[in-house]
């Protein structure tokens, strides 16, 4: 199916600002539906005026879809549906007409207009299936009575409001509660789900008839009252806006949508939902996440602490083979605390490794080369990789690194060349030296280096991958390992 976008820049001329403006209205627009118990299709004129591209489509949460199929992509010739050529070219809203009849289920059919500032953009056609009609409750009768607000605005180019969207994830929806106020911030209708996040907060009242703004803020404990003329101004519906408040254990989302259909302030819709287990979770997760970074700096620490005993201790060694092999221990847990270091300032358990590569090619080329002119530099970008791809990756880094310090260039000068290439699902890195290269009959298989041990088993077991080893082009090694990174 193809985009609102991919069909605009096809069919139309609009321009990026019209497609904008579109956009929030669709970002609104589920509510309309859902107080409207009808199917909504956003229809557009073509660049050459000979008939209409569905755009956009939202079925209603409320009710019965009045179509089974998806029209976006859809042409209809002018003068196919005369209601949209009536709304579009009399720029009203058009209701005319006996019901149309679709799979045997009668739908009536209202076409509003879509003004931005003096000009029509398009048309919404409203779909609602009549099928099982019945004498409608108050609570329909006031989503319905919204509705016809809501559409009239769109009519009159009074909606929706810039800068306002209703697509997130906590944002409240029809059902979760809905409260209709007047133009002084007296309820005139609350619907019952909204009464049960209202008694959840401490109201021990019907809604009805009281002030909203006031209501709330008295329902609200001092330190946890929101600025008084904000709330006030919101809950009475002269600012579109949300507002979140609590009294400690309750937490509510208010939004509110100012209504003035023909220009003048008659009120307002305000949607209401209980959060109080979503911020819950929320605080949960930053509390695990807080903890799961303490983590990870304690055990950088604690590393960092464990090098330095081991190099207290190669000093005390004679043997030069223990002072070696104590300094290759403390080098491999600092690689650990490094990566570490940077998991305990991310927010998740993901690593940006391009400076994880960057502190690694540095550390080794100045700790393990002291007095040598050897250079390192980086090509190519790591990109984000796991956690648990991370430290095993630091590892065969380091232990690359060091190997073509010691082994290519004997205490010499040289230079180091780290290469990342990103390829969908796989991560191909290469580390090659100019050094003296690998003797003519090397085998890794055979290979006696505890190094070159320690990395062939880190990319085969730890990370799944290839590792092969070739003279460089010129002079020298290069290493080349193919991880995947699923």
């Amino acid at each position: 199916m193809p985009s609102m976008n991919e069909l605009v820049r096809a069919h139309t001329d609009l321009a990026e600002d019209d497609v904008s403006w579109l956009h929030l209205l669709l970002a609104d627009w589920q509510i309309i539906a859902d107080l409207s118990f009808a199917d909504l299709v956003l229809w557009l004129p073509d660049r050459a005026g000979s008939g209409y591209w569905a755009v956009a489509q939202m079925r209603p949460t409320t009710g019965p879809t009045a179509y089974v199929d998806d029209l976006v992509g859809a042409f209809v010739p002018r003068g196919r549906r005369p209601l949209l050529d009536a709304a579009h070219d009399q720029q009203r809203v058009a209701r005319e007409g006996d019901p149309e009849w679709r799979d045997e289920v009668p739908v009536r059919v209202e076409a509003i207009p879509v003004r931005r500032e003096d000009r029509i953009l398009g048309v919404i056609a409203r779909n609602t299936n009549l099928l099982g009609v019945r004498t409608p409750s108050r609570l329909e009768l006031s989503y319905l009575q919204a509705a016809t607000d809501l559409t009239q605005m769109i009519a009159h180019g009074f909606f929706p409001y810039p800068g306002q969207r209703s697509d997130h994830a906590d944002s409240p929806r029809v059902g979760d509660g809905f409260v209709r106020v007047d133009a002084t911030g007296t309820v005139t209708y609350a619907s019952p789900n909204a009464m049960s996040v209202y008694r959840r907060l401490g109201l021990q009242t019907d809604l009805t008839g009281l002030d909203l703004p006031e209501t709330t803020r008295r329902l609200l404990p001092p330190r946890r009252r929101p600025d008084e003329e904000t709330l006030s101004a919101v809950l009475s519906g002269r600012l579109p806006r949300d507002a979140e408040v609590g009294d400690g254990e309750t937490v509510l989302i208010l939004r509110a949508i100012p209504l003035r259909p023909t220009g003048e302030h008659i009120g307002a819709l305000v949607l209401v939902r209980d959060v109080t287990d979503l911020r819950s979770r929320d605080r949960e997760l930053v509390t695990k996440d807080a903890t799961i970074r303490e983590i990870h700096h304690r055990v950088k620490n604690n590393l960092q602490t464990v090098a330095a005993l081991l190099r207290l201790q190669a000093r005390r060694i004679e043997a030069p083979e223990g002072r070696a092999a104590l300094e290759e221990a403390v080098r491999r847990v600092g690689t650990i605390a490094v990566v570490h270091d940077t998991l305990s300032q991310t927010l998740d358990e993901r690593v940006e490794f391009d400076q994880v590569a960057d502190r690694l090619r540095l550390m080794v080329t100045e700790v393990s080369s002291p007095g040598a002119a050897v250079s390192s530099r980086r090509e190519g970008s790591f990109g984000v990789v796991p956690a648990e791809i991370a430290t095993p990756l630091a590892m065969v880094l380091t232990e690359l690194l060091q190997n073509a310090v010691e082994h290519g260039f004997h205490g010499g000068s040289g230079q180091l060349l780290v290469a990342a290439r990103r390829t969908p699902g796989r991560l191909v890195v290469t580390v090659q030296d100019d050094g003296a290269g690998v003797p003519v009959d090397f085998d890794l298989d055979s290979s006696a280096s505890l190094g070159l041990s320690i990395v062939r088993t880190l990319v085969e077991s730890e990370l799944g991958g290839r590792i092969q080893i070739d003279p460089a082009p010129t002079a020298g090694t290069r290493v080349t390992l193919d991880v995947p990174l699923a």
